[in-house]
């Protein structure tokens, strides 16, 4: 047996238990991919007092046991803790119980069992890297929202496969002059910023600037075999994806430094077909902007140091330092003159407002400052950072927020740099030492869920500000700005990260469709045109669902639409997992963005390691037999297409026990499980002339 096939076999699910099968209780939270070896393990159980699931009374069981997947042995047990003497929890309207299995670091896979009530949790893994299948499929995303691009097998999953999208971006012309060919522009290429299918320059900036980040704090873990087009050819596949976005963004900057601020439609029921290469209409660019010269000036900036230790993209390297030189002089004539512009998208494109206002500007020049001072040394770049300093509002505010996450990493960075203005290094450090202490970036005990986050955070988009106040507790502990504070810093950003992966009152996987990555309960909807209301992309249980990996925008108490849920509930469950946004606003709910997306792989990368665990994914594979299952769950019909023709396909049960054997003439192959039992089951494929084979696990509902 291979070593895929093994583990999937650790994996099963709906495991029978004293006779009897277990409910998968939504009232039992863990991390639904697991816990790092020697971490702190903590569940969470909840009994809902307040909101949409307020009639459903949980009461845990005096003794909850950690059972072993594998053969249904109790291998821990021990009474939860009632948290906070059982008061409610009044972010998300629950009272529950913790209960701490930390001191259990056997690996392998597991289920939490309240064996009073008979419900477990998710099976979830414990090991010294549960997560970097899961980082694969969140960094996926932004290969699925690449802009005229094709989509194919094997890149992409046959589910989510699509021809060329957006051809008409050969010829895109100023919104402002739309029948002179003279402004005509191949704006071919980068990604689709978010639910919809335009393309912004400022909107970039925190996205490229938190995903070098990301590789930078952990190269070792971003490797180049992640099944894209560039995959195998000696760069990190990371930065290949980031290199899709820079080769657009090349094609926004004039040779004066100036640069187009975004592109996209005229209306909002244009190009809005799913998928995208049914869109045709015409697109359109807008004015140039401050913003976006300083967008370029200080993403390019950071980006050229990493490219240059590259050999085979050190050119690359050299233009991408030549357009931050050239577009931050620009940017300086605009500053020098008083002359930011603050108001240079009026809306003619639609979607979204890419202003930068002029403290947004003094920030982000800041940034792009340290940057081209850590690439080229030059002294005047150092200057601007000591002159503005504290004219940027976190030195105003004597605070950071999470808007501040990409500026405290490039002012921390200027501690450490070579030539250095010393007065300027005991400013930010005085004030980062100060900041450092305050218990948003270090205090979970407040919150029944272990994230103890304010009230304020929990508006459109929280899922990335989520992720950022722990990016920002990580940096300061990446800084070593207080040693004493560095483990609480690590726990903060490790319960933030477990929130995402089900610690939540939703008891959801707040990514996609990660049912294959070993998720039980996973975000089904999202809001985003290829995905929408209606398409057969729709939804991940009874659809095609939306690919795996895209991170959901997360609870909002400012939802302006009339469904409850999202409305009238506490603010942590102001969630619903649903993608219309015809008749409904979805898209200050669930829609999911670049930007979310970097944030979130930034915390995720300070988890991940390299080392070699077997995944329950096929994805990344050597094994000789590859295949995709569609739909899973599914509710009695499933296809399996791969490299399986003239293949036999087994379907087996819990207990390995073959349940049916079929044999495959195609590279398509479908199954009838009608007379079979509700269930977790796996599906084997084996090559029948050297007996190679795989596994993967399926839900049947």
């Amino acid at each position: 047996m291979n070593r895929k096939s093994q583990f999937a076999i650790l994996l099963l699910l709906f495991i029978q238990y004293s006779g009897n099968a277990q409910l998968l209780s939504p009232f039992i939270h863990v991390d639904q991919f697991g816990y790092l070896t020697n971490a702190e393990k903590v569940a969470v159980i909840s009994n809902p007092q307040i909101g949409y699931n307020s009639n459903e009374e949980y009461i845990a069981g005096p003794v909850l046991e950690l059972i072993d997947a594998t053969n249904n042995n109790s291998v821990f047990s021990d009474t939860p803790n009632l948290w906070n003497n059982g008061t409610i929890h009044d972010q998300s309207g629950d009272i529950g119980w913790w209960f701490d299995f930390s001191s259990y670091n056997v690996e392998g896979s597991y289920y939490i069992l309240d064996p009073m009530n008979n419900q477990r949790s998710a099976v979830f893994d414990i090991n010294s890297n549960p997560y970097y299948a899961v980082l694969q499929a969140a960094t996926k995303m932004f290969y699925y929202n690449r802009c005229n691009a094709t989509k194919e097998e094997p890149y992409a999953q046959s589910n989510w496969t699509d021809i060329d999208n957006f051809t008409q971006d050969i010829d895109v012309r100023s919104a402002f002059d739309q029948n002179n060919e003279a402004t005509s522009r191949d704006l071919r290429g980068g990604w689709f910023d978010a639910g919809d299918y335009n393309k912004y320059v400022t909107f970039t900036h925190n996205t490229i600037h938190q995903l070098l980040t990301s590789y930078e704090n952990n190269p070792a873990i971003f490797r180049d075999n992640w099944n894209i087009p560039e995959s195998n050819n000696g760069v990190p596949d990371l930065l290949d994806e980031l290199k899709w976005e820079f080769d657009w963004l090349y094609k926004m900057v004039n040779s004066d430094g100036t640069v187009i601020l975004k592109m996209g439609s005229l209306d909002y029921d244009i190009n809005d077909f799913a998928p995208p290469s049914n869109n045709f209409s015409p697109r359109y660019y807008t004015p140039t902007c401050s913003s976006a010269s300083l967008t370029i000036a200080s993403t390019h900036a950071h980006a050229a140091k990493i490219y240059a230790t590259i050999p085979k993209l050190t050119d690359f390297a050299n233009i991408l330092e030549s357009d931050a030189i050239l577009c931050w002089n620009r940017f300086i004539d605009f500053y020098d003159n008083d002359n930011l512009e603050t108001d240079c998208d009026d809306q003619t494109v639609k979607a979204g407002d890419a202003d930068w206002n002029e403290q947004e500007q003094i920030n982000n020049a800041v940034i792009a400052a340290v940057y081209l001072f850590d690439l080229t040394g030059e002294e005047q770049y150092s200057d601007f950072v000591r002159d503005n300093l504290d004219l940027c509002d976190a030195f105003i505010n004597n605070g950071f927020g999470t808007q501040h996450t990409v500026f405290l990493e490039a002012i921390l960075l200027y501690t450490t740099l070579n030539n250095a203005e010393s007065s300027t290094v005991n400013r930010i450090l005085s004030l980062v030492e100060a900041a450092v202490f305050g218990d948003i970036f270090l205090s979970i005990d407040n919150d029944l869920y272990r994230v103890d986050l304010p009230d304020w955070n929990y508006y459109w988009g929280s899922n990335m500000t989520t992720a950022n106040f722990a990016n920002l507790a990580l940096t300061f502990r990446k800084y070593n700005i207080n040693p004493t504070l560095n483990s609480d810093l690590m726990r903060k950003g490790a319960e933030v990260l477990h929130y995402f992966h089900g610690i939540n009152p939703q008891g959801l996987v707040y990514l996609s469709n990660m049912y294959e990555y070993g998720a039980e309960r996973s975000v089904n909807e999202i809001a985003h045109t290829w995905f929408i209301e209606g398409s057969q992309w729709d939804n991940a249980l009874n659809s095609l669902g939306p690919a795996p990996g895209f991170l959901s925008g997360g609870p909002n108490q400012g939802y302006t639409g009339a469904l409850t849920p999202p409305a009238n509930q506490p603010i942590t469950k102001s969630y619903l997992d649903y993608n219309d946004w015809f008749t409904d606003p979805a898209y200050e709910i669930t829609e999911p963005a670049i930007y979310y997306q970097a944030a979130y792989i930034q915390l995720l990368s300070n988890f991940a390691t390299t080392d070699s665990i077997n995944s329950n994914t096929t994805n990344e594979t050597k094994d000789k037999v590859t295949f995709d299952v569609f739909p899973n769950p599914n509710h009695g019909t499933i296809t399996i297409s791969g490299n399986i023709q003239n293949h036999e396909i087994q379907l087996v049960d819990i207990h390995n026990k073959i349940i049916l054997t079929e044999s495959c003439k195609t590279s398509k192959h479908m199954i009838d499980l009608g007379s079979v039992n509700a269930g977790v089951y796996l599906i084997r494929v084996i090559n029948k002339i050297d007996a190679s084979f795989n596994v993967q696990k399926i839900m049947k509902l």
